[in-house]
C-alpha cells in the first residue's frame, strides 16, 4: 500500500466499527482466552498504552513499526513488541502514554504523531496489564533513534501485515504455558504472537474492512 492510498483512508480508519475481541482472538493463545472479563477485574490489572505508528518510507509504501525488546530482566524482554509502557502519573491520558513511550523507545517527537483512533484494550498475563493501543500516523520518512529498551528497530510493509500469507502457527514454551501451538505473524523473517499480535489482528481487520 503507498502512501497516498493510506491517506485517503484516513476517514475510513477513523470511522470503521472494531472488530475487538473477534478480530484479537484470531491471534491469541487459547491459554488466554479463557480469562473472563470477571477474572481480569479481580487481578486489578494496572494500565499500559502502546502507539500503533504508520509512515511513508523512502519509496512512498506505508509501514508500521515494531520493536525488538532488549534482553533485560522481565517478561517481555526479547519479545517482539509495540512502542509502549506502563502509564506513568504525570500523564493525564493513555494516549500521552502512547506518545511519551513512543518519543522514549524510538525518538519519535509527540507533536509530529496524528492520532486516529484508540483501538480496544488487551489483556496481558503474565505482567497483569490492560494495553490501550492507539493508531497513529506521521506525514513524512521518520528517523528512529531507539534507547536501552530496544534492541532493533523492524520496519513491518503493511501490505504484508494484511496479507493472509504472513500468518502462522509456533510451538511456543512460555512463563504460563507450555509446549503449546499458537497463531503468530511472521514478519520480516520475525515470529510475532501474544498481545501485539492480537492488536496487529484487529488492525489488520480494520485495513481489510475498508479495502
Amino acid at each position: 500500500m503507498d502512501f497516498n492510498s493510506f491517506l485517503t483512508q484516513i476517514n475510513n480508519l477513523k470511522k470503521r466499527r472494531l472488530g475487538g475481541e473477534e478480530s484479537q482472538f484470531k491471534m491469541a493463545p487459547e491459554l488466554r482466552k479463557v480469562f473472563s472479563l470477571n477474572d481480569i477485574k479481580n487481578k486489578n490489572p494496572r494500565e499500559s498504552a502502546v502507539m500503533v505508528l504508520f509512515y511513508p518510507d523512502e519509496n512512498n509504501n506505508t509501514r508500521v513499526i515494531l520493536t525488538l525488546r532488549s534482553n533485560y530482566k522481565g517478561v517481555h524482554a526479547a519479545q517482539i513488541s509495540l512502542p509502549g509502557g506502563k502509564k506513568d502519573k504525570s500523564d493525564k491520558r493513555l494516549v500521552d502514554t502512547a506518545l511519551r513511550e513512543n518519543e522514549e523507545e524510538i525518538g519519535i517527537d509527540k507533536n509530529d504523531v496524528i492520532i486516529l483512533r484508540e483501538m480496544t484494550k488487551t489483556y496481558i498475563p503474565p505482567s497483569n496489564f490492560w494495553v490501550y493501543p492507539f493508531l497513529g500516523y506521521l506525514n513524512k520518512t521518520p528517523t528512529f533513534s531507539i534507547n536501552y529498551e530496544v534492541e532493533t528497530l523492524i520496519e513491518v510493509l503493511v501490505s504484508d501485515l494484511i496479507d493472509d500469507k504472513s500468518l502462522s502457527t509456533k510451538n511456543m514454551t512460555t512463563s504460563y504455558m507450555e509446549n503449546i501451538d499458537v497463531p503468530c505473524f511472521k514478519l520480516n523473517s520475525y515470529v510475532v504472537w501474544g498481545a501485539t499480535a492480537m492488536i496487529l489482528s484487529e488492525i489488520k481487520d480494520l485495513f481489510k474492512c475498508i479495502n
